[in-house]
């Protein structure tokens, strides 16, 4: 029985929007639920898909909290 934790920022994909889409989630356990079908052959009613949302200000990277890295970089 496979079980596949996605970790995804909390932010939006749009303008405003503050966390990923109930539809985007339904799109992520789909696709990777069929990866798990179509490749190691695993059933559907045995995969198990966790998504787990961080808040920007738990994660970082290149040694920096996230917000910090943007501004240095001019990203957004």
């Amino acid at each position: 029985m496979p079980i596949v934790t996605i970790q995804v920022t909390r932010e939006g994909t749009k303008p405003g929007g503050d966390s990923v889409t109930a539809e985007e989630k339904t799109e992520l356990i789909k696709g990777v639920s069929r990866l798990l079908l179509d490749v190691p052959k695993k059933p559907l009613e045995a995969t198990f898909v966790i998504i787990q949302e961080v808040e920007t200000e738990n994660w970082g990277w290149g040694g920096l909290p996230t917000d910090v890295y943007r501004k240095q970089r001019g990203l957004k």
